[in-house]
């Protein structure tokens, strides 16, 4: 079986019935196409061909152009995902990716903000026009619930309970309702009131936050507007509309909410993924036992 047949198959696999987001559907296709041209260019082009001496050398080409190890497990984990997907439609008996190790990452701090600097960024959409408004109530909604960006800019109106205080975030598999305060609850408030049907050029539009087109925000859009009022806010260090989401989480942790609710917050399937900012915070308070206490 030809390798770029059965990879367009496993793409359409991918996506109509694993439901992957487009985003995870690019990563695939950009990972897997690479592989597909390493294993051209050494003469493979069945992939039946390929074992695990092949998936190995591949591996080490990826760590000779020094990728990163994250990139590296990147592509390992698509391969992986595609052998099995091709052991389970009977196009190969044996699965050489089954021996592949991911090499060894280290987890790295995420960069938070202080409360100081997130009260400060907050702060800074402080006109009245329809795109303050709109600024202020995403980035409040950001910090208020930690969601991803992407989930930011795919909420739709009718998954806001105002009233209630809480959103209703979807994805493939699963839902879930995150409760957000009262400062995001007046920002959103204040934006449906008074800006988004001002901004909103097509009536049929049921996504929640809009550009300045009346067309559904982009991700790229949104990283300029965080950066934007960062610089304004005198932040220096060189913050992502993902240090909202760290710091979301790490400042919960430290002001003691169980580990077990964050997960729950930030849509973690695996718990050890939100245990990095429980470390945070033990560090934290290490640091402020060193420098206080007389007999530290």
């Amino acid at each position: 079986m030809k390798m770029q047949n059965v990879l367009d198959e496993f793409i359409s696999y991918m996506r109509d019935v694993k439901k992957t987001s487009p985003n995870t559907e690019l990563s695939y296709k950009r990972d897997l196409n690479k592989f597909a041209r390493y294993t051209e260019a050494h003469g493979i082009n069945d992939v039946e061909k390929v074992t695990l001496t092949t998936l190995q050398g591949y591996v080490l080409d990826l760590e000779h152009e020094h990728f990163a190890a994250a990139t590296v497990s990147r592509n390992i984990a698509s391969i992986k995902a595609f052998y099995h997907f091709l052991l389970r439609s009977h196009y190969i008996k044996d699965d050489p990716s089954d021996q592949l190790k991911a090499p060894h990452i280290d987890k790295k701090m995420p960069e938070i903000l202080s409360t100081d600097e997130v009260n400060r960024l907050l702060d800074e959409p402080t006109g009245n026009s329809p795109k303050d408004l709109r600024d202020k109530a995403m980035l409040e909604l950001l910090y208020a619930t930690g969601i991803r960006v992407s989930e930011l800019i795919n909420l739709k109106v009718t998954d806001i309970n105002l009233q209630v205080g809480y959103l209703i975030c979807r994805d493939a598999k699963k839902e879930r309702v995150i409760p957000f305060g009262a400062p995001a609850k007046r920002a959103l408030t204040d934006y449906l009131k008074n800006s988004r049907e001002v901004m909103v050029s097509d009536g049929g539009c049921d996504v929640l936050f809009v550009n300045c087109s009346g067309q559904p925000m982009s991700r790229q859009g949104f990283w300029k507007l965080v950066k934007y009022y960062a610089r304004k806010a005198g932040i220096t260090s060189d913050i992502t509309p993902h240090t909202l989401r760290h710091s979301f989480a790490a400042h919960l942790v430290e002001n003691g909410a169980d580990l077990r609710s964050v997960q729950e917050m930030l849509g973690h399937s695996d718990i050890s993924t939100t245990q990095i900012y429980a470390n945070m915070s033990q560090n934290k308070l290490r640091e402020v036992y060193a420098k206080n206490f007389p007999r530290g």
